[in-house]
């Protein structure tokens, strides 16, 4: 999570996790090297817990979906009617012609919050589910259409910033 967030920018939130981190890893090593020669096996454990933190920081990272992407679309076919659907759905759009490697391809190009991408994704695979796309990390974004929230109401609105 911490290196992710550094590749993002986002120093803040690096900071506090990289402390966290250090502490929880100074607690650990000062009481796991007491105690590995006579329990190597906590070595293993110490390694394989090492490990499972990473796989569990990609998993809860890629659950989150934080930061935005650009998503390009190429295809054939029905591009027109893809870049109307996702325009509809409150995503802005921007269509390129180009020719591909059989004719005549148009590139959909999209800026959005990862965490939409999914949904951009079902409406363009219901279209054309040969669809090619491909996604790229879009570090600085000066501007980002998204459709239009519903107003906070609740216990959320409780929380909400005035």
């Amino acid at each position: 999570m911490r290196t992710i967030n550094i590749v993002h920018g986002r120093t803040t939130t690096a900071f506090f996790l990289g402390f966290f981190e250090i502490s929880l890893w100074l607690f650990v090593i000062s009481t796991v090297l007491g105690r590995i020669m006579q329990q190597p096996i906590l070595g293993i454990f110490y390694a394989l817990g090492f490990s499972l933190g990473n796989v569990v920081g990609i998993k809860l990272e890629k659950k989150l979906a934080m930061g935005n992407i650009i998503l390009r679309v190429i295809s054939h076919n029905h591009t027109g009617e893809m870049a109307k659907r996702v325009r509809e759905s409150g995503y802005a759009v921007t269509e390129f012609r180009g020719e591909g490697f059989s004719g005549p391809v148009v590139e959909l190009f999209i800026v959005c919050r990862r965490r939409d991408m999914e949904q951009i994704i079902s409406i363009v695979k219901k279209l054309e589910p040969e669809a090619f796309y491909i996604t790229e990390h879009a570090g600085n974004v000066s501007k980002l259409y998204r459709p239009l929230t519903p107003p906070v109401t609740g216990w959320r609105s409780i929380f909400k910033k005035k």
